[in-house]
């Protein structure tokens, strides 16, 4: 996969009944794709995979799929359960994805040895894998070796943020130029520059999905937004837990497009919350 640029991790949008509303997933990763990302991560974090049924996990991302219709590379979450992680491989490979972000197992937490079986089960379906390092998946360096030693694990997603950590992995990975790191951490702009010392340059923007306009221009040089945008967003969505989400989707309704709500456990803003980041975005549009 040649993944550049800022990559776009759309919501999953859902109607009044609360069912996918494929119609508006469509009308989404199209405003999105006007903008070039550089891939598309449809069912991911941002997507709350952890909240599809499988059924509603394969539909997002057909649907993506054929909005994207080969402009962009399409990758599609998975992981959890092993069952339900190959469940989620084979119908994104059937489906024409060009690849997977392979997301932590479920609780369980086993020794060196079963988290690469895992990793190794997932690829066996044939598309190409970005591990994602987070929550119980942390991993050292020459872990990171034997996961890139197996056909098809290609790169490697930090949500973990050890600027030790990542570094010393990317010094152990230098042999294999082809392998792809990015920083996964949410609001990923504001530890960018961290990140670019040490050689990692590619990020996913969950500003891209409400603000397109502003992560293509961050991306451009335009400094004055760490401070005044991504700063303030940051420190708005360390309030409350599950934010990270909710603050996508509550911005993508506030440019207009009505995606509907998180589904719980995730809550969203509170009224307070809500005006303190229609006021960011106005900020961080006028700065532009």
């Amino acid at each position: 996969m040649n993944l550049t640029g800022v990559l776009f991790f759309p919501v999953t949008p859902f109607d009044s009944a609360g069912r996918l509303a494929g119609d508006v997933l469509a009308q989404h990763i199209a405003a999105g794709l006007a903008h070039g990302p550089g891939g598309v991560f449809v069912a991911c974090g941002t997507g709350e995979f952890s909240a599809l049924s499988e059924a509603e996990h394969a539909s997002a991302v057909r649907v993506a799929i054929a909005t994207v219709a080969g402009r962009a590379p399409v990758v599609a979450g998975a992981g959890g359960p092993l069952g339900a992680a190959l469940g989620q491989a084979r119908a994104a490979r059937d489906a024409g994805a060009d690849g997977l972000l392979l997301m932590p197992p479920y609780l369980a937490k086993g020794p060196r040895g079963g988290y690469r079986e895992y990793v190794r089960a997932v690829a066996a379906i044939g598309l190409p894998i970005i591990v994602y390092a987070r929550d119980s998946v942390v991993l050292e360096p020459e872990e990171v070796q034997e996961l890139a030693e197996i056909p098809g694990v290609v790169g490697l997603k930090d949500g973990v943020g050890d600027i030790d950590r990542i570094q010393r992995i990317v010094l152990a990975l230098a042999g294999q130029p082809d392998f792809t790191f990015f920083n996964g951490l949410p609001t990923a702009e504001l530890t960018t520059p961290a990140y670019r010392a040490i050689g990692v340059t590619l990020y996913s923007s969950a500003v891209f999905a409400f603000a397109p306009e502003i992560a293509l221009a961050f991306l451009r040089g335009h400094d004055r937004l760490l401070a005044e945008f991504y700063a303030p967003l940051v420190r708005l969505r360390s309030r409350v837990p599950g934010y990270a989400v909710s603050l996508v989707k509550a911005g993508v309704r506030l440019r207009g497009l009505d995606v509907g709500p998180v589904r719980p456990p995730l809550t969203d803003l509170s009224p307070e919350h809500l005006d303190e980041l229609d006021g960011l975005i106005k900020t961080g549009l006028g700065l532009l």
